[in-house]
């Protein structure tokens, strides 16, 4: 969410920044929000005025009735109460204004950084660089299914009668590869100097509203009926969300945080063939990396923060690529954002598999996520990035270490977790 002073001030910024992300129909909002942002700075200056107006009568009243003027007192006193009323009905006009203007800041996009690149949708996205080798080998790679069926690691039948589509379940030894690359990387960020956390895995409203456009909200949660809570879509909700109206010692910054959760969607549209699986699914697991800093620090921990992604994926011998997020392409709060991709030998091509984003500081001026520093207080920034989410790593894990016989070599920095250097199709 934008300060209103930097839209009373630049709204022509504020509209071209709309422009940009190609959301004309949001251009009205700028000029609703500067209007009830002027209704409510009215409304707070009658308020003030009469306040300080009824002050003085009330002690008008004591002095005329010390003076045994008691008629003029109840005239006195018919003003005060005519001024009370007034100020009761401001009181709610002040409410619903403060609500309409909240709503309306709420809606408008974030400011992007200005080396975001202008389109439309993620086709425009732009390619940054690719490290490591794409391999395709000289024999057909199967469907990622079809390989963990051969090593009897999954049952989507089950899990259609039991959950529905989008669920499964891993067995053998690719449930223990699923957990062993997760512990993996929570060591492999903890190392990096990250501190290990388990959050609430369900949220209020108020923090799903802190940390995402409403149209995310809509498209992504899951809420529990009759209850004011969310099951969490990935744990950089309920991470950003444990510095909700807090004022934080500069000193102590950045906070860098990795946390593990499982992670529910409800994945709405009708996805190709390329998403069965568990490409795309409503259930699965997730190591995050969130960081809370200085609003000058923020552009250096971008950097850090995917770098960390690429890192581990190359030290599990999978090529990957990082993709710049066009305009169109970058949900409203985020202010920058690159995606990590993996390399799929049996497309041929790059599939998503993690996204690093800067938010500047819009979720903290949502959530109240302030820094106390020595000219006074300001809102932090805030970043997040997927160390990473098995499901989905599995199939680029999977197809990039297969060989011919249907086996599947285990890397050697995932040995240690896996006790064995090969997975071996059941006869």
């Amino acid at each position: 969410m934008l300060d209103i002073k930097f839209v009373r001030e630049n709204p022509d910024i504020v509209k071209q920044n709309i422009k940009n992300k190609f959301q004309d129909s949001k251009l009205p909002l700028v000029d609703e929000a500067i209007e009830l942002d002027k209704k409510n700075r009215e409304i707070k200056q009658e308020v003030e005025a009469l306040r300080a107006d009824r002050n003085k009568l009330s002690k008008q009243i004591g002095a005329l009735m010390g003076q045994g003027k008691k008629d003029e007192a109840e005239e006195v006193k018919a003003q005060v109460k005519a001024q009370a009323d007034r100020l009761d009905a401001l009181s709610a006009e002040e409410k619903e204004v403060e609500e309409k203007l909240t709503k309306t800041m709420m809606i408008i996009p974030n400011i992007i950084d200005p080396s975001v690149p202008i389109g439309k949708d993620d086709s425009e996205n732009v390619e940054l660089e690719k490290f490591g080798e794409p391999v395709v080998p000289d024999f057909e790679v199967p469907y990622h299914t079809d390989i963990m069926e051969k090593l009897d690691g999954i049952d989507l039948d089950s899990a259609r009668k039991v959950a529905g589509n989008g669920f499964y379940y891993l067995m053998g030894d690719i449930a223990v590869l699923h957990s062993s690359i997760l512990a993996y990387a929570r060591d492999f960020m903890v190392e990096r100097g990250f501190k290990y956390c388990i959050p609430p895995f369900m949220i209020r409203s108020n923090v799903v509203t802190g940390v995402m456009s409403f149209a995310e909200m809509d498209a992504m949660m899951y809420k529990i009926e009759g209850e004011d809570l969310y099951l969490i879509g990935t744990s950089e909700h309920s991470m950003i969300g444990k510095f909700i109206d807090t004022i934080n010692p500069e000193e102590k910054l950045p906070y860098t945080l990795t946390s593990y959760s499982p992670c529910f969607r409800k994945e709405k549209g009708a996805h190709g063939l390329e998403e069965r699986g568990v490409y795309r699914i409503h259930q699965f697991e997730k190591q995050e990396m969130i960081v809370v800093c200085k609003p000058e620090e923020s552009k250096e921990w971008f950097e850090k923060l995917w770098k960390n992604t690429v890192d581990l994926f190359r030290s599990l011998d999978i090529p990957v690529r990082t993709i710049e997020c066009c305009s169109g392409d970058l949900a409203d709060l985020k202010v920058k954002s690159v995606d990590v991709e993996a390399w799929s030998p049996r497309q041929k091509k790059y599939f998503e598999v993690g996204s690093c984003s800067n938010l500047g500081d819009a979720q903290a001026r949502r959530l109240k996520i302030r820094v106390r520093g020595e000219n006074g207080n300001y809102f932090a920034h805030t970043l997040n990035n997927t160390v990473v989410a098995p499901p989905r790593m599995l199939i680029a894990f999977l197809e990039n270490n297969l060989n011919a016989d249907g086996s599947v070599n285990i890397p050697k920095a995932l040995v240690p977790y896996m006790k064995k250097e090969k997975l071996t199709p059941e006869q």
